[in-house]
C-alpha cells in the first residue's frame, strides 16, 4: 500500500528515509540498491523543506513497468513522489544542473536523485509548487531502460497512480488495476474501485473487485460490471469504473457505477471529457448497467483518468499547462495534491493508450 510521509521539519527527513528503506528491504533490494533509495529519499525530503516549504513524500512498491506493453522481470520498483505547494521552479533544466541552488546549499539535490533513479520526472510551475516522481529498481540504476521524460513527451504505454488510505486508517478501501492489453484481444482495460466507506471491510470489497476484474478481463466493461455485481454481493459493495481502449475503433468503452469519476483527455491538447457513471452500488443496488463509447480526442493520443471520490471532481486540465503530456505519475500526484480530500481514501489512475504513436 502506498504511504504518505509529511515532511515539514528536519527530523521528518529521517522518518521519510526510514520508511523508504523499509519498503526497499521488503522488496528484496540488495545493499547497493537500498543505498540508492536512501539517497533519493533523503534528497527528496530535504528539498521539500528547503525549496517546497514543506510537503509530502509518497512511497510505494510497484509491480507495473511504466511501459505496460513490455515484459516485467525481477523485483518490483520503489516509487517515490515528492509533492509540495511551494514557490515552484522557474526552470527545471537549470535546477537539474549540479551547483544550482536557491537555498544556499551545494545544489546537488536533483542531480543526485536523477543519478540514482532509472525513471525521473518533474512537473513544476512558478508559484504553484512542484511534483517530482522517481522509480528505483533493485538492480543497477542502468539495468533497465531509463525514462527521463521531458514535460512535453511521454514514453509509449505509460501508467501512473496515487492510491492512499484515509488518514488514520491502516488499509486503503480503494483499489485499481490494469490489464495490459495485447494478451486480452489486443485491448487494454483499466479500473478503479472504491469500497463502500473505508477501513478493512472496504478494502475487502476492493480486493474482491480486482480479482473479478482479472478473472473476466476478456469481456466488455459492461459484462465485467455484471459479473462484479454478482461477485461483490457478500461484501459491503463498491463504486467501480472500467474503461477499455479500443484502438481499432479509436474509441474508449466505459462503464461506471457510483462515484468513481472517469475523464477522457488528450496528451496533445487541453481537451477533456467527463464520462458518464450511473447511480448505484456494485454488489447491492444496480438498477441499470450501460456501456458508453467515447471517440478518441480529435488531437489523438488519448489519456484515461479514473479517480475515487476522495478526489474532488472540480479540476480542469487546462489550468495546468503541459500536465496532460507529462508522465502519468505526475498527473496523478498533482490531482491528488490539489484536489484530495482528507476524509476518505483517495485514488487517481492515469493510463495512456498503448497503441497510439506520437
Amino acid at each position: 500500500m502506498m504511504i504518505s510521509v509529511p515532511v515539514s521539519e528536519q527530523n521528518e527527513v529521517a522518518q521519510a528515509r526510514r520508511a523508504a528503506l523499509e519498503i526497499a528491504q521488503r522488496a528484496g533490494f540488495d545493499e547497493t540498491a537500498v543505498g540508492r533509495v536512501a539517497i533519493a529519499a533523503t534528497e527528496m525530503a530535504t528539498n521539500l523543506i528547503k525549496h517546497g516549504k514543506g510537503g509530502y513524500l509518497l512511497i510505494d512498491l510497484t509491480d507495473w513497468p511504466e511501459d505496460v506493453g513490455t515484459a516485467w522481470s525481477g523485483p518490483p520498483d520503489v516509487e517515490l513522489i515528492a509533492i509540495d505547494k511551494g514557490p515552484g521552479l522557474a526552470s527545471i533544466e537549470t535546477a537539474l544542473q549540479d551547483g544550482y541552488s536557491t537555498a544556499g546549499s551545494a545544489g546537488h539535490g536533483l542531480g543526485a536523485i536523477r543519478r540514482q533513479a532509472h525513471s525521473f520526472n518533474v512537473y513544476s510551475r512558478p508559484g504553484a509548487g512542484t511534483v517530482l516522481a522517481v522509480r528505483l529498481g533493485g538492480g543497477p540504476a542502468t539495468s533497465r531502460k531509463r525514462a527521463d521524460v521531458p514535460s512535453h513527451r511521454v514514453a509509449r504505454g505509460l501508467i501512473g497512480s496515487v492510491c492512499l488510505a484515509k488518514p488514520g486508517e491502516d488499509v486503503c478501501g480503494d483499489g485499481w488495476h490494469v490489464i495490459p492489453g495485447p494478451g486480452v484481444q489486443g485491448r487494454r482495460a483499466v479500473m478503479v474501485v472504491d469500497g463502500l466507506g473505508h477501513g478493512p471491510q472496504a478494502a475487502e470489497a476492493s480486493a474482491a473487485a480486482v480479482r473479478l476484474f482479472n478473472r473476466h478481463a476478456g469481456r466488455s466493461p459492461a459484462e465485467i460490471m455484471e459479473a462484479m455485481h454478482e461477485g461483490l454481493r457478500p461484501t459491503r459493495g463498491a463504486a467501480v469504473s472500467i474503461a477499455r481502449f479500443e484502438p481499432e475503433r479509436r474509441m474508449v468503452s466505459f462503464c461506471g457505477i457510483g462515484n468513481v469519476g472517469g475523464v477522457l483527455a488528450s496528451r496533445n491538447t487541453p481537451e477533456a471529457r467527463r464520462m458518464l457513471s450511473l447511480n448505484g452500488t456494485v454488489g447491492h443496488v444496480m438498477r441499470k448497467v450501460q456501456q458508453f463509447d467515447y471517440p478518441y480526442p480529435a488531437g489523438g493520443a488519448p489519456v484515461v483518468i479514473l479517480h475515487s471520490d476522495g478526489i474532488s471532481a472540480q479540476w480542469a486540465l487546462d489550468k495546468y499547462p503541459g500536465l496532460s503530456s507529462a508522465n502519468p505519475s505526475l498527473l496523478a500526484a498533482v490531482l491528488y495534491r490539489d484536489f484530495g480530500r482528507d476524509r476518505d481514501d483517495a485514488t487517481v489512475l492515469v493510463a495512456h493508450d498503448l497503441g497510439e504513436e506520437h
